[in-house]
Order: C-alpha cells, then sequence, then structure tokens
C-alpha cells in the first residue's frame, strides 16, 4: 500500500474497527452480571458500595445522613455547612471505628495524615467523594499505605464543617482498629 492512498487506508481501518467490533460481542461483557429484567420487577443493586461496617463500628449510612446547606460565596464559589443528625452528633468526642479506602496526602511508606473515603478510589459512578463521604484522619500510629486495600481506623471523632471548609469529619488519635 502506498502512503498517499487514502482509500485503502480507510478500508484497513474499517476491517480492523468491525473485526474489533465482532469480537467485543462474542466476548461479551467484562462482569458475569446480568442485565436487570425491568418486566419481572427486580431491583439493581449498587455495583459501588461503601466499606462494610466493622463488628461495633460506624456504617457510612449513618455518616452519609448528615445533609449540608449550600449557598455561594462572594467569588461565586458554593460552599456547604452541616446538618448533623442526633444519631450523629451523640458520637461527637467519642472513639468510633469505621472501614473504608486510604487517600494519602503525601508520597511515603507510612501515613499518619491522610483520608479515610467511604467508596472505592477511582469509582466511575462517584468522580467526587460529597463532605459526608470521607474522614480526614490524623493518626497517633502510621498507617502502611496502600489505596487498594480496606482499613479498619479507630479514632475519636471530631464533627467539623462549620467554617464551610468542605470537611465534616476527621479522625483525631486514630490507630489501625
Amino acid at each position: 500500500m502506498r502512503p498517499h492512498d487514502t482509500s485503502e487506508l480507510a478500508l484497513w481501518r474499517g476491517a480492523l474497527v468491525t473485526l474489533a467490533a465482532i469480537g467485543l460481542v462474542a466476548i461479551g461483557p467484562a462482569t458475569s452480571a446480568q442485565a436487570p429484567d425491568y418486566k419481572a420487577g427486580r431491583a439493581v443493586d449498587d455495583v459501588w458500595k461503601p466499606a462494610a461496617t466493622p463488628k461495633g463500628g460506624v456504617s457510612w449510612k449513618l455518616l452519609e445522613s448528615t445533609s449540608e446547606t449550600t449557598r455561594k460565596d462572594a467569588q461565586g464559589y458554593i460552599v456547604a455547612k452541616p446538618k448533623f443528625p442526633p444519631q450523629v452528633k451523640a458520637l461527637a468526642g467519642k472513639r468510633i471505628i469505621v472501614a473504608g479506602w486510604m487517600m494519602p496526602l503525601t508520597a511515603g511508606r507510612t501515613q499518619k495524615h491522610f483520608v479515610l473515603l467511604g467508596y472505592p478510589p477511582g469509582c466511575p459512578f462517584h468522580f467526587h467523594a460529597a463532605p459526608n463521604q470521607f474522614i480526614e484522619v490524623y493518626a497517633d500510629t502510621p498507617f502502611h499505605t496502600s489505596e487498594t486495600r480496606v482499613f479498619t481506623v479507630s479514632g475519636v471523632l471530631e464533627l467539623t464543617g462549620y467554617d464551610e471548609s468542605g470537611i465534616f469529619y476527621r479522625l483525631r488519635q486514630a490507630r489501625p482498629g
């Protein structure tokens, strides 16, 4: 084929795209999950679930029950303040246990200051965690850095966000739970 023969090049590209499409159809979807049967009325489970609640721990469902009030500041940015429900307010200042994924804030083998995410990092359905879906962690005991495993963390819960910082929860004196 000569470099200037665009019609032949277009035919080859078209053939490759067709073969690739046939291959994808033949292989099928990447997961074993089947499409929901809408006629049967079955509910569809969310693929991305928060980390499981550890024994004696606090669930992300409870933490996510905190709502927020928003406003635009002088520069036009949306800022939020939390509206903590009574069940969450009752945990303020108490040592709690919660599980989640680590988002390191610095490079290193261990972390003493990191963000604990309720949902797996890189989740395509939760691009940006809401303020009620993560906890800023200050650890007394360093945690080994890992963005792929679920950590169970114990710490003293601080309710924050009244300053419109976008951080609703903080764990102090944290250690592996």
